[in-house]
């Protein structure tokens, strides 16, 4: 898969006009230097394939025509090594509306070598860039810069049109590479007011503002003064993906613009910015969302009734209502907090998109007179949601919620063997949204898990004429119930599943396997083992086992020096691992792993692993406790080093040798 450049410009919008623009500003365009070519590491990062030497764009809002909205972008690319080399290929993601269009323009582009000591500079041929429609909603511009390769200098600037101003222009100073330098202006005029947020932990190296007399000339003789903003940021790090770390859009350094008015030439101020109360009015008469819900009430009324005949508490009601809706709905894997089958289809087909689904379960909940309303969330890979005002677009997904004895338990009818109250780990980002018929209501509600991800497992072995053996017990709770229930539904039965356990333990033959509790969901999963093991054992007298059997962490996913962003785990986390081995009175034990206990800082987790031989029985005891689903950048070095302590236990052994 090509590593791809992506920049996205959000919508509102009308028609193009073309307009010339000039690139008065930034660095100069056409030239490399001997000494950008014969960069061979970049200093500050010497991992790195490729490094931004420089990036420069401008956004403004052009004068005459229709007002659209400008981008000149300027960027110059140094390639360090062969996985750089993606870098040449630049993918532009352009909306659309109708027949409104975002397009590029007077694309130019340039790679320099060095060539028997000489500089070639070798010009991207005319007629390079390539567009294509990807949906309704997006079209695809891209081109890639000729005679590539490491070593290769690479320089681009080009300019985007787009009439939808809304967002003016999202500005990202980080990337997968790292860069020298990026700066960013936006030219905005006077009546246009928007909100500016600035994003990620970086600080910023230039942050300046003027006034521009007479710069907005829209015609008709209007004139409007604007105001320069100009940021900029140097020796800025590639943000790379890590474990336990959401949407990395939520942490790329950059700057966003939200439309909050516009005040016309006429004397008259255009609201955008809307309030929740104006947004839940939107949403409840939205005819994909609250109409729907309301054409729901009716659909669902009888067999609800029905589901519900006989029991009186509200709870008892409420998982009645959430197993029905669960067994009658398939879930076509799409998205969405609007509905795209609606309600009465969707109801016959059985199927449908997350809308369709729990906004059935929200109008079910509500016929049977249960306090229920729809709550909106945006998805962990899609990014946190503004919380400053409210912006719908950020929103991608919706979930049930239904008030019980004071409580408010969130439900999601799209995964068959997701037990009542839990949510599916991707909707485990930050709060959502309660969308209530009563506007006044709404209000963001945490979307925390309601179990831990936990497991239990106890083994219990003998060594016997060279040979362990024994039984093995695992527990699995909340999201480790789940995933192992998963597993099973995908092996197909229990045999084939436990084909795949063998695979999976290979030191051990599994002799006989069992499972309970696989239909019962308010129950946790319960696997019983018997084992003997299938070591080739080096001499007779002298033995060794790694005890740490079902080995959780191989490796410290926690690798980086550094973390500006937080941890996120999406669940608490809880394993215990109990061990108990007998050995024969011919052997003595040489070596055990050592014992040892950590503690994370304000109660926030705690690893034990405490080994004790007594007589010819060993016994350990090792627990993992993580006991927040986040934590923050300051808390990351003493949760780094609670898992080298983990994986430097379990890679020790025990080693039993002959008297």
């Amino acid at each position: 898969m090509r590593n791809i450049k992506i920049l996205i410009l959000l919508s509102l919008g009308t028609i193009c006009t073309h307009s010339k623009a000039q690139y008065y500003h930034g660095f100069a365009f056409g030239a490399a230097t001997f000494d950008e070519l014969n960069l061979k590491a970049y200093s500050k990062d010497t991992t790195a394939a490729a490094v931004v030497l420089d990036e420069f764009g401008e956004a403004y809002i052009d004068n005459g025509g229709e007002n659209n909205l400008l981008l000149e972008y300027h960027v110059k690319i140094k390639i360090l090594k062969t996985e750089g080399l993606d870098q040449a290929n630049f993918r532009i993601l352009l909306r659309k509306s109708g027949s409104a269009k975002e397009f590029i323009r007077e694309v130019e582009g340039f790679t320099y070598n060095v060539v028997s000591g000489a500089l070639r500079k070798t010009p991207m041929p005319r007629k390079s860039t390539f567009t294509t429609s990807l949906n309704e909603y997006r079209d695809e511009s891209t081109f890639t810069l000729p005679e590539v390769q490491v070593g290769s200098v690479i320089e681009v600037r080009y300019i985007l049109e787009s009439p939808f101003i809304f967002n003016f222009y999202p500005w990202r100073f980080q990337s997968e590479i790292p860069k020298q330098r990026s700066e960013f202006w936006a030219r905005i005029p006077a009546n246009y007011v928007y909100n500016i947020s600035l994003k990620g932990f970086l600080n910023l190296s230039k942050n300046e503002s003027s006034v521009v007399s007479d710069c907005f000339t829209p015609g008709g003789g209007n004139k409007a003064d604007c105001s320069l903003y100009k940021y900029a940021i140097i020796d800025i790090p590639a943000l790379k993906d890590e474990d336990y770390m959401l949407s990395r859009t939520n942490f790329l350094a950059g700057i966003d613009y939200e439309l909050s008015e516009v005040k016309t030439f006429d004397g008259r101020t255009i609201k955008y910015t809307k309030t929740w109360k104006d947004a839940v009015r939107e949403l409840n008469t939205h005819e994909s969302f609250g109409m729907e819900l309301r054409k729901g009430r009716n659909l669902w009324e009888q067999i609800v009734s029905g589901a519900i005949a006989g029991k009186v508490a509200d709870k008892d009601k409420a998982v009645a209502i959430y197993n029905l809706v669960n067994d009658w709905f398939l879930w076509n894997e799409y998205y969405g907090k609007y509905t795209e089958l609606g309600s009465k289809k969707s109801y016959d087909l059985r199927k449908g998109n997350v809308g369709d689904i729990n906004l059935s379960l929200v109008a079910a909940l509500q016929s049977a007179g249960l306090q229920a309303d729809p709550v909106i969330l945006a998805t962990r890979e899609a990014g946190l949601p503004n919380q400053l005002y409210p912006v719908i677009s950020d929103f991608n997904y919706v979930v049930a919620s239904v008030v019980l004895d004071g409580e408010y338990f969130l439900l999601d009818a799209t995964t068959p063997l997701l037990p009542f109250g839990l949510l599916p780990r991707r909707c485990l980002n930050g709060t959502g949204r309660l969308i209530p018929r009563k506007e006044d209501d709404s209000k963001w509600i945490d979307l925390k898990p309601r179990e831990k991800e936990k497991k239990l497992v106890s083994l219990n072995l003998k060594l016997e004429n060279g040979e362990f053996a024994g039984e093995m017990t695992i527990s699995s709770y909340g999201y480790e119930a789940l995933d192992k229930r998963r597993e099973l539904a995908i092996a197909g039965s229990v045999e084939k599943y436990r084909d795949e356990l063998e695979k999976r333990y290979n030191d051990f033959e599994i002799l006989d396997y069992k499972v309970e509790n696989v239909e019962d969901l308010t129950k946790p999963i319960i696997e019983k083992f018997k084992l003997k093991s299938s070591l080739e054992i080096a001499s007779p007298d002298l033995l060794y086992l790694n005890p740490f059997f079902v080995r959780e962490w191989k490796s410290n996913p926690f690798k980086t020096n550094e973390r500006l962003y937080p941890v996120d785990f999406g669940a608490p986390l809880e394993t215990t691992f109990l061990l108990n081995l007998e050995y024969p009175q011919e052997f003595v034990v040489d070596e055990l792993p050592t014992s040892t206990a950590l503690a994370l800082p304000q109660n926030g987790g705690k690893y034990l692993c405490n080994i004790t031989n007594t007589g010819n029985k060993i016994s350990l005891t090792n627990v993992l406790a993580i006991s927040k689903s986040v934590y923050s950048s300051v808390e990351y070095h003493s949760l780094k080093e609670l898992f080298n302590r983990i994986v430097s236990t379990e890679q020790s052994q025990i080693v039993l040798k002959r008297k």
